[in-house]
């Protein structure tokens, strides 16, 4: 069984106790802290390896990064 697996099966064993809404947003932010913690550590690692700098950030901010759209010439 793969690590995937084991944490879906882990996933689903801990929202078979939720038994109300605030559980459920508990559990949620308990799951988006967790991932908010790894991204933070990747960026401090790619800071501390000098790939991102305070300039890289900035120009993160400034940046269009939507995904531009194409329509179809033929709409039904």
């Amino acid at each position: 069984m793969s690590y995937s697996q084991i944490a879906q099966l882990e996933l689903m064993n801990a929202l078979n106790n939720i038994n109300s809404e605030a559980e459920l947003n508990e559990f949620k932010d308990l799951v988006a802290r967790f991932f908010a913690q790894k991204a933070q550590k990747a960026i401090d690692d790619l800071w501390d390896k000098g790939i991102i700098n305070e300039e890289t950030i900035e120009q993160w901010g400034t940046e269009h990064m939507r995904t531009p759209y194409r329509y179809a010439t033929h709409r039904s």
